[in-house]
Formats: structure tokens, sequence, C-alpha cells
């Protein structure tokens, strides 16, 4: 297929791009790099360097004779989205608007969503499906389901085809492809940057929840994992399938754990030190894959602690620069 990957530069977007070349299909990324990386792009996809919100180079991406976007391009940083609201709801809402009148007017008729579990907020139970309540609690949340909304009405009344994947915490690598984000904000590399010596300590925010060891407990999903649900739905929408799915882990981990996991790989201590509770943090998240197994044939596949983060680990310390160097 002819496919247009939006936000293919960065983390998750590069490795769904990577392996969609490995099964053969032509590929054209966009993205304005504000975020992603020139040097996260696979070799052998074509780079159209642009603004989600501009209807001329959205075009020029999509040409003439593209089946199908998968869309990744969105500002995603809980904090900053609750900063600077307004700017989260004109890059990713606008932005996807914009996105899906160019896909109009280049007949493009279905779109794989890169969603998140934030449209859930505070869980009423655990795991989440997707029937349970949306009730975001940032801004960054709020652009990805009023985004699904926008998508479910074009499905309506536009025919659109469309499959929303819902997820929490992205982690790992491949050989070629990881996590370089500008500042660094996950959990998994920022603990790998503590043990290599980059970092000076690891906050802990908050150990008196109500869990094992008193750390939040968190829904991690290898990328490799992530980008064969993405490239499942693809298939789901050729036999009819519209709407969203979760994607969750086996198993959720403790931030203890992952310290741990990180000290046992890298064979040095994590210095850590205890802070406060960030606002809305709810104590565990995990996120049910019946449906999407159900409907995608979707397996988790690399889910154990120790291959998110020995991948993660391997990444780091052969591009101890990230993509700069």
């Amino acid at each position: 297929m002819n496919l247009c990957v939006t936000g293919g530069a960065g983390y998750v977007g590069s490795v769904v791009v990577e392996r969609l070349l490995d099964q053969g299909h032509r590929i054209t990324v966009f993205d304005n790099l504000c975020t992603g990386h020139r040097d996260a792009v696979p070799p052998g996809c074509r780079l159209v360097e642009g603004d989600i919100r501009d209807g001329a180079a959205l075009d020029a991406a999509l040409g003439s004779s593209t089946d199908a976007v998968l869309h990744f391009a969105a500002l995603s940083i809980v904090s900053d989205s609750v900063a600077d609201p307004l700017s989260y709801f004109e890059n990713n809402v606008a932005g996807s608007v914009s996105l899906l009148r160019a896909m109009e007017r280049k007949g493009v008729s279905r779109i794989v969503f890169s969603s998140s579990a934030a449209v859930y907020g505070e869980p009423r139970r655990l795991p989440i499906a997707e029937t349970d309540p949306c009730e975001p609690t940032n801004p960054y949340g709020a652009t990805k389901l009023f985004i699904e909304k926008i998508l479910e009405t074009c499905r309506r009344w536009r025919g659109l085809s469309y499959v929303a994947l819902r997820y929490f915490n992205a982690a790992g690598s491949t050989e070629r492809l990881g996590e370089d984000h500008r500042p660094e904000t996950h959990i998994i590399p920022v603990v790998l940057d503590t043990a290599l010596g980059k970092r000076e300590m690891l906050t802990i925010f908050g150990d008196d929840y109500d869990t094992d060891d008193g750390t939040c407990v968190r829904d991690y999903i290898h990328v490799l994992d992530l980008a064969e649900a993405h490239i499942l739905a693809l298939a789901a929408m050729e036999r009819g399938f519209s709407g969203p799915l979760n994607l969750g882990s086996d198993a959720p981990f403790t931030v203890r754990q992952v310290v741990q996991a990180v000290e046992n790989i890298v064979g040095t201590r994590v210095e850590c030190k205890i802070g406060p509770r960030r606002p809305g943090d709810p104590p565990a998240l995990l996120a049910s894959s019946t449906r999407a197994e159900e409907v995608l044939g979707w397996r988790r596949r690399h889910s154990s602690l120790e291959e998110i983060v020995g991948s993660a680990h391997h990444w780091r310390v052969t591009h101890p620069g990230g993509y700069a160097a």
C-alpha cells in the first residue's frame, strides 16, 4: 500500500515506518521535525517536511495515490498542555481537522490514529475497558478525546474508516530506533540516564500510594508491539471495523520495579530521592487489551520488563548522544 505517516520522525511513528517498510509498503513521512528527528526516518521512504496545519504541504504529502494515513503527529507533554492548553488544541485538534480535510480532498478514507489512554482520566476500575467513561484530567488527554469524537463524526456522516489506538507508556527500542526526547520525561530513559551517570538523581514522585511498594503502578508496552498493533489496524479497517481500541501490557509495574530492572541490567545502583506526589497522578493505570486481541488478532511478543528495559539500555549505550550523534 501507499501510506502516509504523520509524525513518522518521532519515537513510535518511526518504528511503525520501519516495520511497514519491512513489509514492502511505500511510505511518505510527514513531519515538521520540531520533536522528531531526521535521522529517525528510515531509509527507503519519502520525507515531506511541513506543519500539520498546512493544507498545501499535506496535499503534497498525500499526492494522488495514498491508500491510508497513520496519524502520530501531536504535542504530547502533559505538563506543557496544562501550562498552554490552547497550543495543544491548536496543534493537535486543529491540525487533525486540517489532515482530515486534506484526506477528503485527496480521496483518502482510512486513518489509524495514535490516541492515548489519557482520554480516560482517573480510572474507576482496572483494567480499563473501551466502554469505561472518558473523563480526561489534562488538556493533552482532552485533545485526544476531541480528535476521536471528530473521527467518529466523520465515520457517521462522511464515510471515514478509522481505528483509534489508546495506550499509556510506549517503551523499549529497536536496533536502530529509540527514544530521544528533548527534554526527556519518560521514566525508563530517565532511570537509565541516572544509572549511566547522565543525571545525578532520580526523583520518585510519591512512595505512599496504595500499591505493593508504595510507588505508582504503570502500564508499559514495547514499541515493537505497538507498531504491530498499528499495522494490524490497517487490515481491521479493510474488514469493516472502525472505533477505539485499548492496548495494554500483560502486567503493570511499579516505579521501584522499573528502577530494579534498570539496576539489574546496567549493573549499578540508581540514586533516588522521594518527592511529593504529582497532582492528578492515579495510584495505578492499566488498560485492557481484550478487545484489541479479538478485533486485531494482536499479541504482545516483547512484554517482559527485562526485554523492554534491555532494548532501551542497548540503544542509549549505542547512541549516547541520541540522534544528534
